[in-house]
């Protein structure tokens, strides 16, 4: 069944010709201001954090409980007692089986795509400036002379798992996970994106924020919190604001600044924080589980729609990431399962740390292999090398080198959680568009939506006839989705929509959420590949 979307159609229009000026205009300034920060003509306050002595918060108040005695919580940190930075080191004393973690993955009901699209457009020129100007922060990693050092001799044997739902009652199109941040531990709403690496949290004081569900993270209510020192290597991992703060003594903080597309940007204290999750043992136990010294971001000035959450979980592939830094204590891969957008807001899913053994025996399971890596210069991307695509058992006449990645890092197809619809780069698009406009017949066109097209008016119609759709990869694996995942149903006005728009100004492809949806998608950076097998996630 075709997924969908309540619609007041007005109301749309006035909000995309709105938000359609404002992402040309974002565009326009990105095209003029290549060498300039995007911070440039952000006024930051004397923010007292940026200019004080690095070091742990007072003690908190313990009285906030997480139903588990002391015995019941393990504590790993991704430090070593050196304070080197690559992710941690399995010690001696440590366990010799190395538990995964999973985390669930909730859904709620809401507002609709047209909003997310506004804004992919924004981020999808966000990513492609970032790799033109070779601004990425994580893209020269100084962890690699220990990233070789992580352990490779234990054997996964659980799963790290938490809680992750639909953003779309927000009028978000991404995905928000469950996190339990400081000591004592207190719960957050993170956005999940596997195409940025910074880890961060609204912080208080929060000098320009924007309204979350539930109150800021306070420094100050956490034992285990720590800023980084602005002499620290560690504060170099991350872009500082423009212009950038000096840094006057030994102990003073590190400030950072991290910016998204349509205007979206965090400027706060880098830091280290004590995260607490759900360890589901082999048994099917479960007990808490904390992560010592995760380094993440403090956010005091915090821009952009982000709807509800109160920051976001970077699962890219650089060295900042939330998956990157787990990678000593859960191995090199993740895995999520994403609910249908519209189904019930009771309904969640999961993603998993460490390797999840029940989808690995999973009879469709199919991989594909990522390309690029570290070598590349925009290592926080999972690429993926499409051949073709097939639109109702036709190859596609695309030339391969339309999807190809060149040495500098541009062009390519990405696998996304934080961008919701798919979007390939030109001529691809046209090709793929005008295929399914010769191949749709019976359905009267639709021609005054904007953006989404071909539309069509389905009306009384039981069972829809649409044409197939899937992805040829490089390695031969292939790649079909179901049609609730490449069309969407408009309500009231019972019209579907091809869920598959350009990137006129970048040469990139993006597979976004909206395609992954139902699919237990699997990243494993150690055999350098991408899982993905069909799934009832709500079930998962």
């Amino acid at each position: 069944m075709v997924t969908k979307f309540s619609i007041f159609v007005l109301v749309f229009l006035r909000l995309f010709s709105f938000s359609f000026l404002a992402s040309r205009e974002l565009h326009h300034n990105f095209e003029i201001n290549l060498n300039n920060s995007i911070a440039t003509g952000i006024e930051f306050p004397q923010h007292p954090s940026f200019n004080v002595v690095s070091s742990s918060s007072s003690s908190a108040n313990s009285g906030c409980s997480q139903g588990n005695s002391e015995k019941s919580t393990t504590t790993h940190s991704i430090l070593t007692e050196k304070d080197e930075i690559f992710y941690g080191e399995i010690r001696e004393d440590e366990e010799n089986v190395i538990e995964a973690v999973k985390f669930h993955l909730r859904h709620r009901t809401g507002d609709s795509v047209f909003e997310s699209t506004s804004r992919d457009l924004g981020r999808i020129q966000t990513l492609h400036t970032r790799i033109i100007e070779k601004k990425n922060q994580n893209t020269i990693s100084r962890l690699a002379k220990n990233s070789e050092k992580e352990s490779s001799s234990f054997e996964l044997s659980g799963k790290l798992m938490a809680t992750l739902e639909s953003g779309v009652s927000h009028g978000s199109g991404e995905y928000f996970m469950d996190v339990f941040i400081g000591t004592p531990p207190k719960h957050f709403f993170l956005i999940l994106d596997t195409g940025s690496d910074l880890n961060w949290i609204q912080c208080v004081p929060c000098y320009d924020c924007f309204e979350q569900n539930g109150p800021y993270y306070d420094p100050k209510d956490s034992s285990s919190f720590s800023n980084i020192s602005c002499h620290d290597p560690k504060c170099h991992l991350v872009s500082s604001p423009d212009p950038p703060q000096p840094c006057k003594t030994e102990n003073q903080t590190c400030p950072y600044y991290y910016w998204y597309g349509d205007s979206s940007n965090t400027t706060g204290d880098f830091a280290l924080e004590t995260f607490s999750v759900n360890l589901t043992m082999p048994s099917g136990n479960s007990e808490i589980k904390k992560v010592e010294n995760v380094m993440f971001g403090c956010g005091h000035w915090n821009r952009g729609l982000f709807h509800g959450a109160a920051g976001l979980l970077g699962l890219g592939r650089g060295p900042l990431s939330f998956s990157s830094q787990l990678q000593s204590l859960y191995g090199h891969s993740f895995s999520y399962c994403l609910v249908n957008r519209n189904s019930d807001s009771s309904v969640s899913s999961k993603l998993i740390f460490g390797e999840d053994k029940e989808l690995l025996q999973h009879p469709n399971l199919n991989f594909t292999s990522l390309v690029g890596g570290k070598e590349n210069p925009a290592e926080t991307f999972y690429y993926v090398q499409i051949k073709s695509v097939i639109v109702g058992d036709e190859v596609l006449k695309i030339p391969e080198e339309t999807w190809n990645l060149s040495s500098q890092g541009v062009g390519g197809t990405i696998i996304d959680s934080g961008t919701t619809l798919s979007y390939f780069a030109e001529p691809a698009y046209e090709v793929i568009k005008d295929a399914f406009v010769n191949k749709v017949k019976g359905y009267p066109v639709v021609e005054d939506f904007p953006i989404l097209r071909p539309c069509y008016n389905v009306s009384g119609v039981d069972n829809l006839e649409l044409p197939s759709f899937g992805i040829v990869f490089g390695d031969g694996a292939i790649w079909n989705f179901p049609v609730e995942n490449y069309f969407i149903k408009l309500e009231p006005e019972d019209i579907v929509c091809l869920a598959i728009l350009g990137t006129p100004h970048s040469s990139m492809s993006i597979i976004g959420n909206y395609q992954q949806q139902n699919f237990h998608i699997l990243y494993d950076t150690k055999r350098s590949r991408l899982g993905y097998a069909p799934t009832r996630c709500a079930d998962a």
